[in-house]
């Protein structure tokens, strides 16, 4: 398995195949893909598909490009070879230039903001949705059935939508399309989302919880009892609106625990752990933000079934993400770290043994505005048109 020194290997030698060829087609692992489970891969393609493909030009539209998640899609799309932004929406900042707004994407030669109501969606093939829960619905239920849309809010995630109006204060307003919504937890569902038309991005902390569990509980290698999950964000997680309790004299040199037994992700964890065990999974989750801008850990606590050892899971891990060009097991007694992981799409994760007899520790760490977030509704719309999922999300983390 991978070491973190071998897995920086892999991330400088990705991006260097990045910046010569843009993306090696004829290469499968850099294709991003596990035969196994990916119907869209070059041997169920011809060639003269693939190479069309390679050179295929996408309009999208990015709404609600104010925010983080919106602005770390325009850097993400920035070098990539297949989609254009056309059309991008703010509606307070409505006129201006995306450098006013983000001064680190001066140099983007990109449309000015707009209205959502102003949005001309006639000359766009995609649309990254990062607007916030609530609005979304509304919006979507009004775009031209034609699109393909990724939608980074909370509001398709819920496939019971009592549940939705339960934890999210509101009633659904777009239940018909609920229906049609696929969550895109990328790794576990890739033949399904690339036959989507709408998919509901999985939120942060679920996609840094559900990759290491999934897997285990499907195994029947863990007790769906007892699960206790500790998380803990940067603060880009709770948005780039103005709060107090977002302040820097409120966050900094401290910890901030909130939404404790309440958090809006624990009926998204639930759901996709209950999916898995074909049974009612309820779990104990505690979120905390962090002094720092970007990053998340998901410390997890968990019973092994009987005659199970931290091996059997480390095993079982290590097999079932061995061709996976983004979730990596590290070797053994290597913690995985935030820091190994910022600006990029990866997920390091490993398993520890407890000291109580028979539970087992799990960390996985992701950044929570890219594998969180952007990076994975980037690596849901490249299957969703076709292409490999690796497009433009080879980069290399950022460190130090």
């Amino acid at each position: 398995m991978c070491s973190l020194s071998s897995f920086n290997s892999i991330c400088t030698r990705s991006c260097f195949l990045e910046c010569q060829d843009e993306i090696k087609y004829s290469k499968a692992r850099k294709l991003c893909v596990r035969a196994s489970v990916v119907t869209s891969t070059p041997q169920s393609l011809h060639i003269e598909e693939i190479q069309a493909r390679k050179f295929e030009k996408f309009r999208v539209g990015v709404l609600g490009a104010s925010g983080y998640t919106g602005s770390e899609i325009i850097r993400l799309l920035a070098n990539h070879p297949n989609f254009q932004i056309t059309m991008m929406t703010a509606d307070r900042k409505a006129g201006q230039s995306i450098g006013s707004v983000f001064p680190h994407l001066v140099k983007q030669d990109l449309p000015d903001l707009v209205a959502v109501k102003d949005a001309d969606f006639s000359d766009v093939d995609a649309v990254f949705c990062c607007l916030p829960h609530g609005t979304t619905q509304e919006i979507i239920k009004g775009l031209p059935s034609s699109l393909k849309i990724v939608d980074l809010s909370a509001d398709f995630r819920l496939q019971d939508v009592g549940e939705y109006e339960e934890w999210y204060g509101q009633p659904h307003v777009a239940q018909e399309l609920q229906k049609e919504a696929v969550y895109g937890l990328t790794e576990l569902s890739r033949s399904e989302i690339e036959n989507a038309r709408l998919i509901a991005n999985p939120g942060c902390y679920p996609t840094s919880i559900q990759l290491p569990l999934v897997p285990l509980i499907k195994a029947n290698l863990i007790e769906v009892k007892n699960i206790i999950i500790d998380s803990k964000s940067g603060v880009s997680g709770a948005g780039r609106g103005a709060k107090e309790a977002n302040l820097y004299t409120e966050i900094a040199e401290g910890i901030h625990s909130y939404g404790v037994t309440r958090h809006r992700h624990v009926p998204e964890i639930e759901q996709g752990l209950s999916e898995a065990a074909k049974l009612k999974v309820t779990v104990s989750f505690t979120p905390h933000l962090m002094p720092m801008s970007r990053g998340m850990q998901s410390t997890i606590y968990v019973e092994m079934a009987h005659g199970v050892s931290t091996d059997d899971l480390y095993q079982h891990l290590s097999n079932f993400y061995e061709k996976e060009e983004f979730v990596i097991m590290l070797k053994k007694n290597e913690v995985p770290h935030t820091r190994h992981v910022r600006g990029s799409n990866y997920c390091l994760m490993n398993v520890f043994p407890d000291r109580i007899p028979g539970r087992a520790i799990i960390i996985s760490v992701i950044d929570n505005l890219v594998k969180g977030a952007s990076g994975q509704a980037l690596q849901n719309l490249n299957l969703m048109m076709g292409i490999p999922e690796n497009t433009g999300l080879l980069t290399v983390p950022l460190f130090p």
